[in-house]
């Protein structure tokens, strides 16, 4: 007979992942925070029988837990890529190749506002995967961002905010894939062709991408952010890297001293060879070599495997072009893989136990007691449909730091609600994407706020107190315009629901110039160094 938990479906499947990330906020240690997440899913889980519990926490008979956790296919590829990402970086930064980019980027890019424009720019152009991207515009950005005095944090922000929301409205990329697969067969949808119309209604998405820029071109920042950025302006460091504003540098750990002979171009074509190998390997897991089309290939696609496989072919290439380059002998480009791998240990810890935490909530039913929650209100109230699964959606992601298991849950209840209905159904989907992507945007356990934090060389905990409150700030307007959007597509048709993107536009805008003021009303308050 199958084990079932008592409280198996109730808001207590929810507990351990809320007190997982309250702890991490206040105490700002992820660690012990994730772990008491654990042990309390555990012990709910096993009834608190204590035997039950451990074996739960180990995955000792258990599909869930640190070892399941490890032992999955998906989730050893990405530890498996951030290694192997790690050691390109660390290549490239002993090639010179880094060094020569910064001084280049030095006469080009002029001043901190450009620095984080170049870092957005990059962001958004590389749109196949929110952790590729994340760890590549981190690599390739930080000396830039630094020597222009751009916090870590800030970067860290601006990472975040071009990896997940330019992937949920990219039609070629790893999440478009993942919504497709979560459209029910038989549900006579094609899910491709639903993505593609939810794009103009992701107001979170398309809001992030629209507030990072007014906030860079603005010059603007409030909430912890303005900390960071004054300490960054100030040149504070800290003795630790845990209170310093600007990291100490990678080039420290280098295997051997940096050559003055690297060029633009010796980080240029690894990048560029990581990208188009990624894109390739994408098409080829998913079946461009049997026949399938270029969307069926990236619906069906292994993104994981094809960037491990990119990753290799990566790594081979640039040996061969560094040795024929003679700027990093044989012996210091491997010595590079483990100083990579050291500089990856954190984020890895972090992500393995996120993902045991994960584990072991559902086991608890979580998934259960939100669809029971939605559906049970899908029929009625329907104006208020696409408010309700956006705020289901951003409470889901967030509390189990998975996108993609929201998708999975929410976009079957939400097909089921409104078949037969194009306005809204639209209108829902995106409300579900982009709740989805809000909650994955705040989590402190989501695999891209990790990983943006990892690609920044930021403390991981500053990075969520910092984002948080801009994420919040157009979680809000998103909420507003998918009240509006809702009442307007029952009311009045499709058409007219597009009048809520730039309402929600206006509303940010208005946001940031308050904003502005105050910040200008405090800069004459001087900045006290806490470090000291």
């Amino acid at each position: 007979m199958e084990f079932t938990p008592e409280l198996y479906a109730t808001f207590w499947s929810l507990i351990p992942p809320i007190i997982a990330i309250t702890m991490a906020l206040l105490t700002k240690e992820v660690y012990s925070s994730l772990f008491v997440g654990i042990v309390t899913g555990a012990l709910l889980y096993s009834n608190g029988n204590l035997e039950l519990a451990f074996n739960t926490i180990t995955g000792n008979g258990s599909d869930a837990g640190i070892i399941p956790s490890l032992a999955d296919r998906s989730h050893a590829a990405i530890l498996i890529f951030v290694v192997l990402l790690a050691w390109i970086t660390a290549v490239i930064n002993q090639s010179g190749a880094a060094r020569a980019f910064g001084k280049w980027a030095e006469s080009h890019i002029k001043n901190k506002t450009l620095a984080s424009l170049a870092t957005m720019a990059l962001g958004i152009l590389i749109f196949i995967d929110d952790g590729f991207n994340c760890m590549t515009v981190g690599s390739v950005m930080k000396p830039v961002t630094d020597r222009h005095k751009v916090s870590r944090e800030k970067l860290a922000y601006i990472i975040d905010s071009t990896a997940a929301p330019i992937c949920i409205i990219a039609p070629i990329s790893s999440w478009a894939a993942a919504v497709t697969y979560s459209v029910p067969e038989g549900s006579g949808i094609n899910g491709f062709t639903m993505f593609l119309q939810t794009i103009p209604f992701n107001f979170y998405a398309i809001g992030t991408l629209v507030f990072m820029f007014m906030m860079i071109i603005m010059k603007t920042d409030y909430g912890p952010m303005r900390s960071y950025e004054q300490k960054a302006n100030e040149g504070i460091k800290g003795k630790t890297d845990e209170k310093s504003a600007i990291s100490v540098s990678a080039e420290d750990t280098l295997p051997a001293p940096i050559p003055d002979n690297g060029r633009v171009l010796d980080l240029v074509i690894p990048v560029f060879v990581l990208i188009v190998t990624s894109i390739g390997f994408m098409l080829y897991t998913g079946g461009i070599t049997k026949g399938a089309s270029i969307v069926d290939a990236f619906s069906n696609c292994d993104s994981a495997t094809a960037f491990v496989m990119s990753s290799i072919v990566t790594i081979i290439i640039t040996l061969v072009y560094y040795l024929i380059r003679r700027i990093v002998p044989f012996k210091h480009f491997m010595g590079c893989l483990p100083m990579g791998f050291r500089t990856m240990t954190g984020p890895m810890t972090i992500l393995v136990l996120a993902w045991t935490l994960s584990s072991i909530t559902g086991l608890l039913g979580a998934d259960v007691f939100i669809h029971d929650v939605i559906e049970a209100s899908a029929s009625e109230l329907q104006m208020l449909m696409p408010l309700i699964i956006f705020l289901f959606s951003v409470f889901l992601s967030f509390s189990t730091g998975t996108s993609w298991g929201t998708f999975s849950i929410l976009i079957p209840i939400v097909v089921g609600a409104f078949a037969g209905n194009d306005n809204m159904l639209a209108v829902s989907i995106s409300a579900c994407l982009a709740g989805a992507v809000c909650g994955d945007h705040c989590s402190p356990i989501s695999d891209t706020t990790i990983m943006s934090s990892a690609g920044a060389g930021c403390v991981h905990i500053n990075h969520v107190a910092t984002q948080l409150p801009y994420a919040l700030t157009v979680a809000g307007c998103a909420a507003a315009s998918y009240l509006v959007a809702g009442v307007l597509a029952f009311r009045a048709g499709g058409a007219v629901s597009y009048l809520s993107l730039p309402l929600m536009a206006l509303i940010l805008f208005a946001v940031i110039k308050v904003a502005a003021r105050k910040s200008v009303a405090q800069k004459h308050v001087p900045f006290r160094n806490e470090n000291k």
